[in-house]
């Protein structure tokens, strides 16, 4: 039995907003009748079958600002099915997880006709984004009211809307009262204890939760790292052939900590259902464009842009400019190094105290700087990636990360190698990574979290104070929720949060034999930064949409690299070592054989643990095979019914296929 959306009763008397739309204050009302009725109208008819009102009845409109904000919302059964379409994963009773269908929708554990919480806000907010997202374009040649927004059929509306500028933006409420209860447990008492990963996931989605999840677990592996490095700080400064052992620890351990985590991923994400949800076709991102064709795999037409132009673009253009940003940074490393220079002959001429403290400072205007570039170039890398035209969000997001990856090592860790291999300095490396690392860290917990709150508080006041002064006959408590949430910072995704990670990442691992108190240092930043990271999310910025992920992506790939990396760094400065180089005083060439040889040993090893242990436990294992297999044999009964129901006497005699209605799949059409 198959049933249509249309003939369901999706409408509820009550309405829950859930997404605002927001579109721009010169808006045609054509326009907006428009795209009012491609909101509601049923989906046979090319709709998304939502709920849709303005924020202000036409009495408030005269009193208040704002007229032009929308919220959008759906009934129960309407998200029910949207859940089917997007491919949501969810626990059956029997602890299995399987892709969620209205037609079996009671075989779910904790589903309930009268339960309003099977899907969480996070998962609702997903799909009325993916409903909106996937409104096409079917014989309009234009947007209503704007003949220069040219549509094509198959076009996304929602895009062509955003990049014209007709709707400024779109963004899902806060549930307040939810919100109060996972800052309850998560960051308001600052106590040492886990955070409620779960219950971020319900709200903010896996992306965020993954994140706050790693940032949890790299925060406790690096504890055995700052427990052992105390002692080797607390007394011999310059026994290096004492740090041998810590380095050899820490390179295995920047291996295991890696593996394990791949393992806790996988085994929160199991229990997520995003490691089993089937991929979807990507569709081009917002900003590409091009001469309309065919697309020769979906068969819908499109913008095709040619391959060389973007290669030519990639290779002639980026490619020089990333180059030239890197030797400005290498430019204004020997600027640094200059002023660490003059900073030492005026401490040696005067030896006072004040000089003793003026020897700090070149490093910390450099950490500044570097901070400074870093932004600036992220700009510069993100128009140029924009620029490029890449189709796909994917490919867009892994040359914007390889970009600003490659800068960010070379700009931060470039004048450590300096000091480390040309230099031969390490009592200056051991200052300049703890300069560099502290105020790294103190920057970003202004920049990133303090700042934009102490602004978001101003812009509260303001906004209670024009509330206050409204009638007394208009309930505001909405009004005031949108209105203030609408002028929030936009979240820009796990990019930065990983970043910075990764960077600590590289203070910890890369020098661990020179400065062994990094991992302490990171230990006390990320215990702040957790509780940081959830107030910028929850009082700062805007509620992001959820995206479901099944791992960290491409940083973990990352943090791999930088702990290879690693593992050559500190091979290196155990040989430049005195106490090593004083085992071979006249043979140098033995000694940079023995120190590649163990190098390799230990690369060897990386590698062999990295093989050992596996991405996913042995449970997770079982169900995914078994998941497998209960989903080939589905398929072949589901061609054999066909094959039935075609050729009833294929076998000698009729066949009897009988498709009970109570077990069949609810289709939106």
């Amino acid at each position: 039995m198959k049933v249509t959306l249309s003939a369901l009763d999706t409408h509820e008397s009550s309405f829950t907003p859930l997404v605002v739309i927001e579109l721009a204050q010169d808006v045609k009302e054509e326009t907006k009748e428009w795209l009012k009725n491609r909101i509601i109208t049923k989906k046979k008819d090319g709709g998304a079958q939502l709920s849709f009102r303005p924020l202000l009845n036409k009495y408030e409109k005269e009193t208040l600002e704002n007229q032009n904000l929308y919220l959008v919302g759906a009934s129960k059964i309407r998200l029910l099915l949207g859940a089917e379409a997007v491919g949501l994963v969810k626990e059956c009773s029997d602890n299995t997880m399987r892709a969620f269908t209205y037609g079996t929708r009671h075989s779910f554990k904790d589903f309930d006709d009268d339960n309003d919480d099977f899907l969480s806000m996070a998962e609702r907010q997903f799909i009325i984004k993916h409903e909106l997202e996937n409104l096409r374009a079917r014989d309009e040649k234009m947007i209503p009211g704007y003949p220069q927004a040219k549509l094509y059929p198959g076009k996304s509306l929602l895009r062509r809307l955003l990049t014209s500028g007709i709707v400024v933006q779109v963004f899902p409420l806060h549930d307040n009262e939810a919100l109060k209860k996972l800052e309850d447990t998560w960051y308001t008492r600052f106590t040492l204890k886990f955070q409620p990963i779960d219950r971020i996931r319900g709200y903010f989605g896996e992306t965020i939760a993954l994140y706050f999840g790693f940032l949890e677990y790299f925060t406790f592996a690096l504890i055995p790292m700052a427990i052992i490095g105390l002692p080797y700080y607390l007394f011999a400064w310059e026994d290096y052939d004492k740090y041998v052992i810590f380095a050899s620890f820490n390179l295995i351990w920047s291996t295991v900590i890696l593996e394990v985590w791949k393992r806790g991923c996988a085994s929160m994400t199991y229990r997520w259902g995003t490691l089993v949800m089937k991929r979807k076709f990507e569709e081009p991102r917002p900003g590409y464009h091009g001469v309309l064709g065919i697309n020769p795999v979906t068969g819908r037409e499109e913008p095709l842009y040619p391959s060389y132009k973007r290669q030519l673009r990639i290779y002639l253009v980026s490619l020089p400019f990333v180059c030239l940003c890197l030797y400005f940074s290498l430019f204004v490393m020997m600027i640094y190094f200059d002023m660490e220079a003059w900073a030492l002959g005026l401490h040696e001429d005067s030896g006072s105290e004040w000089t003793s403290i003026l020897l700090y400072v070149p490093s910390i205007i450099y950490a500044i700087v570097i901070e400074i570039m870093n932004r600036l170039y992220r700009y510069a890398a993100e128009f140029l990636t924009s620029w490029e035209n890449h189709r796909l969000e994917s490919a867009y997001q892994n040359h914007l990360i390889l970009k600003v990856l490659v800068f960010n090592f070379l700009n931060c860790f470039a004048s450590l190698f300096y000091i480390a291999f040309v230099l031969r300095d390490m009592k200056l490396l051991r200052q300049s990574l703890a300069t560099l690392l502290i105020t790294s860290q103190i920057l970003n917990q202004i920049v990133e979290s303090l700042l934009p709150y102490w602004l978001q508080k101003k812009h509260h006041v303001r906004v209670k104070k024009k509330v206050e002064a409204l009638k007394a006959d208009i309930d505001a408590t909405l009004y005031e929720q949108v209105v203030l949430e609408k002028e929030m910072g936009t979240y820009l995704g796990t990019f930065d949060d990983y970043l910075e990670l990764f960077l600590q990442f590289g203070y910890v691992s890369l020098f661990s034999c020179v400065y062994p108190l990094a991992a302490a240092f990171a230990v006390l930043n990320n215990l702040t930064e957790v509780n940081s990271d959830a107030l910028k999310m929850c009082r700062v910025l805007k509620r992001p949409f959820s995206e479901p992920s099944a791992s960290i992506g491409v940083w973990q790939l990352a943090f791999e690299t930088m702990s290879v990396i690693s593992v050559v760094t500190n091979c290196a400065l155990i040989g430049m070592s005195p106490q090593v180089n004083a085992l071979f005083p006249e043979s140098k060439t033995d000694l940079i054989l023995i120190v590649v040889a163990v190098e390799h040993m230990l690369l060897a090893l990386k590698f062999i643990l990295a093989f050992a242990i596996p991405d996913k436990p042995r449970h997770i294992q079982m169900k995914l095979a078994r998941l497998e297999f209960e989903s080939l044999e589905a398929l072949k009964q589901q061609n054999w019914r066909r094959l039935c129901l075609l050729c009833p006497g294929i076998l000698g005699h009729p066949c009897d296929v009988t498709l009970a209605s109570d077990t069949a799949t609810m289709h939106i059409t």
